[in-house]
């Protein structure tokens, strides 16, 4: 049987229009008058809510395989469809780390049987793996990850040859990582000599600060230009890094682009004293004035697409001093409210938030048929409602780790429905949790 949603604000394309929407199987039939009502459909009431093309999370870390008790594609990808995002590209930091080929499709078998979302896994490089990341097949896999700063798992490319051949001979997208280890190792000392062993959190973005991430941002944009790599640079934090990238060219014509993640766009540092570790990312979360000068940027086209970097651990994890504590936090279950919540606060439009969480990262992806409400795309779907507010707490966390930096905050918004392939996956809070997504190709 066909589906019909009725009655919903589609927002899609630069547009918010009053619209039926029919699915077919896993497509998208048509969009139609709100007063067309095919026969033999099940009909699904909006009620003037808001319909987006799904959310594409373009990094997460779900730890999957080898780092289980923090999270799995499988609650990870469930808490992920509450959120509304229907489609997610992982990190390979996982154990063991996604450095060959065989290791990159375990993650996909794994997922192929876990994962209530779409899904891609990015292909690791390490100082030596460059000719098996060059085997990497681009109609399948997303991109390849180099981690040009440390971060969980030690997957540190610091090896000048082998980034100059990366960046010389990858065909496919290259994201990175971008903290200069030596200004790290450096301003870490410095924290020491004063602290000891016991280092205050405040210290975060001291330790990895703003020319740690400039120094080594700019080296990847100076490779990228070199070679004339596609070159995405993840999680920018600082508002010196915005001077790297341009708005004055269409997405389509970009070789280099930029990430912003949802707490670079929600925390300062200011925030260190209530979240502590909660909010301890890497990179850190810096000043209210960087905060402030990356949503500018988001908003003018300099940055290109939001993503949530969702890194759990466990409580007891980041209950540990802070030397001890890893990075990381959950965010897919809440990132689309954080920016919604945005839009209630008049600081960016619907059509804004889907472009950068959807559009683009389709386009910058090369994606094929998703990221957007077209007829004969997928069914990807999210319909949020912007009048019914959501309080995060523990008890309604689906995070595998049981815990949120957005812990006590109620969002103004909620999450009615979400569908992935055109099935209803999630809808009044009840999860289909015997769905499983399709693992995602693209058009290159």
């Amino acid at each position: 049987m066909k589906t019909l949603i009725v009655d919903a604000q589609i927002v899609n394309e630069g547009r918010i229009i009053p619209a039926n929407l029919l699915i077919d199987g896993k497509y998208i039939e048509a969009v139609l008058p709100n007063t067309s009502f095919p026969h033999h459909a099940k009909e699904i009431i909006a009620e003037g809510q808001h319909l987006l093309p799904g959310c594409i999370d373009d990094q997460v870390h779900f730890r999957e395989p080898g780092l289980t008790h923090k999270g799995e594609i499988f609650t990870e990808s469930r808490a992920a469809v509450a959120g509304g995002i229907t489609s997610f590209m992982e990190m390979p930091n996982t154990v063991p780390n996604a450095l060959t080929q065989q290791l990159l499709q375990d993650k996909y078998d794994i997922a192929a049987n876990k994962s209530m979302a779409n899904y891609s896994f990015f292909m690791g490089v390490s100082n030596s793996n460059a000719s098996e990341v060059l085997k990497t097949n681009k109609r399948n896999v997303c991109g390849v990850k180099i981690f040009m700063g440390s971060s969980t798992g030690n997957m540190l490319v610091d090896d000048a040859a082998t980034l100059e051949h990366v960046f010389a001979n990858c065909e496919l997208l290259i994201a990175t990582h971008c903290e200069d280890e030596a200004t790290i190792k450096h301003q870490l000392a410095l924290a020491k000599e004063q602290y000891g062993e016991d280092i205050p959190v405040q210290m975060h973005p001291v330790i990895r600060n703003v020319d740690a991430c400039y120094k080594s941002s700019s080296f990847a944009v100076e490779l990228a230009k070199k070679h004339g790599t596609q070159l995405h640079v993840l999680h920018i934090s600082t508002e010196k890094e915005l001077s790297l990238f341009t708005n004055e060219v269409p997405l389509s014509e970009k070789k280099i682009t930029a990430e912003a993640c949802i707490h670079h766009l929600w925390f300062s540092d200011e925030d260190y004293d209530t979240k502590g570790n909660f909010i301890k990312w890497n990179p850190a979360v810096k000043t209210a004035t960087d905060r402030d000068a990356i949503f500018n940027a988001v908003l003018d086209g300099r940055i290109d697409v939001i993503a949530t970097d969702h890194a759990p651990h466990t409580l007891e994890e980041k209950s540990k001093p802070y030397s001890q504590a890893p990075s990381g936090g959950p965010l897919v279950q809440h990132a689309l409210l954080a920016m919604l919540e945005k839009y209630h606060q008049q600081k960016i439009k619907l059509e804004r938030i889907v472009e950068l969480m959807s559009h683009h990262v389709a386009t910058l992806f090369k994606i094929e048929n998703r990221g957007f409400i077209r007829e004969g795309y997928y069914a990807d779907l999210v319909l949020v409602d912007l009048k019914t507010p959501t309080t995060v707490n523990r008890q309604n966390v689906l995070a595998k780790c049981g815990w949120s930096p957005f812990e006590g905050y109620t969002f103004q918004s909620s999450i009615k429905s979400t569908f992935v392939n055109g099935t209803l996956v999630f809808h009044d809070g009840k999860l289909n949790d015997l769905f499983r997504g399709d693992r995602m190709l693209f058009n290159r």
